[in-house]
């Protein structure tokens, strides 16, 4: 841009302007920085995002194993040689547990049952372990912190992520394109990337989402926001009519091999970080997130939870029908397999079964 000066009074008044012009420049650099940013995510959003889509549907019988245990590292040893989970061996790995908060268990995943998987996973052969999560309600950094995770990271080898401090290449978008998210949504790359998956869940109930097992905890992998894009996804989530469909929809774009679920004490209502809470003693291991779900469903329903919990057919709830029609596990009863390997893990196997039948 090229200034003239006709005369000198217009000349007193354009080197204002410039002036002007250099100071706003001084002043607002982040701004125009951020602009460029979020031009940037918002290309990348539309032009490198993904669909999602169906899987396809498996007749496989869904194992799940439940073990009775009031102590919880005791309990994943027993069910991980229960259920002998294949895929484990020199694959990458990546762990993700639930810290929607620090507080105890069920509230967010116990240390001591982190530190028993991490050993079995290792004792099994295990390549390169990850771990990370993004937090809802607490600061993500703070709360893995809380819980000693970069302590463990460190005794054993691990590669910490605190996955909301991840920048915009790590995020993989996903288009709205067969899903109610309005804007799509967007998964850490680090879990894509991944040669393993293991889902380490709580057995709870929700206040917004009614009950968080498996697939609620895939919302940890999703981002509330990308650097530069000022979309917030998971006021999209927690906002919508459609928040139960929109969960199972997440789980679609990866695999778990496997679900470690922590019952020893449970939330029949309340959750996430705190509510009505009772000892089930039961550890859930298994592959497929839908039938764990179900079978945490039926613990749930037998303990006594809320009427968004206990009314109707567990495979008409909104989460599990969407996950269903997806291909993401068991459609039906006939589909799931109880493993036990004592009259105390019978006992409860049997109490829940009809709860899971229709």
């Amino acid at each position: 841009m090229s200034y003239k000066f006709p005369n000198l009074k217009h000349k007193r008044r354009s080197i204002l302007q410039l002036t002007g012009l250099a100071v706003g420049a001084a002043i607002f650099p982040p701004t125009f920085h951020a602009v460029k940013t979020s031009l940037k995510a918002t290309k990348a959003k539309y032009a490198d995002a993904k669909k999602v889509a169906p899987l396809s549907r498996s007749n496989e019988i869904g194992k799940v194993v439940l073990v009775y245990s009031e102590d919880r590292v005791n309990g994943t040893r027993r069910a991980l040689d229960l259920l002998q989970p294949d895929g484990i061996k020199g694959k990458r790995i990546f762990l993700k547990p639930n810290y929607n908060t620090a507080d105890p268990a069920p509230a967010a995943t116990d240390t001591k049952m982190l530190e028993a998987l991490i050993q079995e996973l290792q004792n099994a052969g295990a390549g390169q372990i990850s771990i990370g999560d993004r937090s809802g309600m607490a600061q993500t950094r703070q709360a893995m912190e809380a819980k000693g995770v970069f302590k463990l990271a460190d005794r054993y080898g691990l590669n910490a992520i605190v996955l909301d401090e991840l920048g915009i290449k790590d995020w993989q978008y996903f288009s709205p394109e067969g899903t109610h998210w309005q804007q799509g949504f967007a998964f850490a790359r680090p879990i894509l990337d991944a040669e393993a998956v293991i889902n380490m869940c709580c057995l709870k109930t929700h206040g917004g989402a009614r009950y968080t097992l498996s697939l609620k905890n895939t919302v940890g992998m999703v981002a509330k926001y990308v650097p530069g894009d000022r979309f917030n996804y998971m006021n999209d989530l927690h906002t919508s009519k459609y928040m139960q469909l929109m969960i199972a929809e997440i789980n679609s774009v990866y695999q778990p091999s496997l679900v470690l679920m922590d019952g020893v004490e449970a939330f029949v209502k309340g959750g996430p970080e705190a509510g009505d809470k009772v000892a089930a003693n039961v550890i859930l291991a298994g592959t497929d997130r839908v039938a764990v779900d179900v079978v945490a469903l039926g613990i749930l329903r037998s303990l006594g939870t809320t009427p968004e919990v206990a009314q109707g057919s567990i495979w008409n709830l909104e989460q599990i029908r969407r996950a269903i029609e997806l291909g993401l596990g068991a459609a039906n009863s006939e589909q799931i397999e109880l493993i036990t390997a004592d009259a105390a893990s019978q006992k409860i196997a049997d109490g829940i079964r009809p709860y899971i039948m229709t």
